[in-house]
């Protein structure tokens, strides 16, 4: 049996999901360069994955479009559109019944999911890839590579784009990252605990960065670009850091592909093994415990709880001693 020409990759979101998805497109297009893979993605996310040699085109899922009375007309013209490319075989990494319906409505001849799929999407897939469900996730998204006779890598690889850095912004003097913004209850940083964070630098300068309310009254060290930049203008932000201390988040995903030995995650309660950053070398903050990614053990997927100011001071001057 020949190899797919045609594959449609179905990870519409969300930023961490789709970073964490990367590595199967490298390992597909590294063994079979030949095979045209398009990714259908939300059009927040296409800037990290149209510059992918692996990626020949994407297909956007504009969700937000079909909200209201008219949405459902605008999504009956877009289901049809999908039907347009026939890819001979659709992977649905997002396990969800709409990603299941969206592979099979593709007019894909197989669609491959994974065992732990959710809402009844596994009824829709014609192979699975068996996958331990609480194996990280970009572990069980390359599980997928053995149902199509590839092996899965020692070291996966994260092609991201270079990115740029925001207009005004000064590259010249090294700096720290504080990502401290992140979806779900009680896991942003508050204000007090960034300034705190600041003071524990001391001298050195920190940039904070991602989409939330901004913190005041921060030292002159301290410069705040929060809800100033782009997708790509974060990852500028990123490449460029000295080191960076991230809430558990999308951007904390893309700092630890991009620098993941200078990469802290803080975990509340979420589980680091499942959800952190990938290799051995990045950090994570627990329980007021700091340790590599290789040293962590099963105690960590309890719940934790939030740093206190003195431990995100220390945080600073940990960070500040990377510079």
């Amino acid at each position: 049996m020949s190899f797919p020409k045609r594959i449609l990759l179905v990870k519409p979101s969300s930023l961490g999901d789709v970073i964490h998805a990367l590595p199967v497109v490298s390992e597909i297009h590294r063994h079979h360069p030949g095979t045209e893979i398009r990714w259908l993605i939300h059009p927040s996310w296409r800037s990290l994955v149209e510059g992918h040699p692996g990626v020949s085109g994407t297909i956007l899922f504009p969700r937000d479009k079909f909200r209201g009375p008219s949405g459902w007309l605008r999504s009956v013209a877009w289901l049809r559109t999908l039907r347009d490319w026939k890819p001979d075989l659709g992977i649905d990494l997002q396990g969800l019944l709409r990603s299941a319906l969206f592979s099979r409505i593709s007019g894909a001849e197989c669609v491959i999911g994974l065992s732990d799929a959710r809402e009844g999407a596994s009824l829709l897939h014609g192979r699975k890839a068996k996958v331990d469900p609480q194996a990280h996730a970009v572990t069980r998204y390359l599980s997928v590579l053995r149902v199509l006779g590839i092996l899965q890598p020692d070291r996966p690889e994260f092609l991201l784009p270079p990115g740029r850095l925001p207009e005004g912004f000064d590259p010249s003097t090294p700096y720290l990252v504080i990502h401290p913004y992140a979806r779900g209850k009680g896991k942003s940083l508050t204000p007090d605990q960034i300034r705190a964070f600041v003071r524990g630098a001391g001298d050195v300068r920190v940039i904070i960065v991602g989409r939330g309310e901004g913190t005041g009254n921060l030292p002159a060290t301290a410069e705040d670009w929060s809800n100033k930049t782009d997708l790509l203008e974060l990852t500028g932000i990123l490449r460029n850091a000295s080191f960076i201390v991230s809430s558990d988040s999308g951007p904390m995903h893309l700092a630890t592909a991009l620098q993941p030995s200078r990469t802290l995650a803080i975990h509340l309660w979420s589980d680091p093994l499942k959800v952190g950053p990938y290799f051995p070398e990045s950090w994570v903050w627990k329980n007021g415990c700091i340790s590599r990614v290789s040293e962590l053990e099963k105690s960590c997927r309890v719940e934790g709880r939030t740093p206190t100011e003195g431990e995100m001071e220390s945080l600073g001057r940990l960070a500040a001693e990377k510079v």
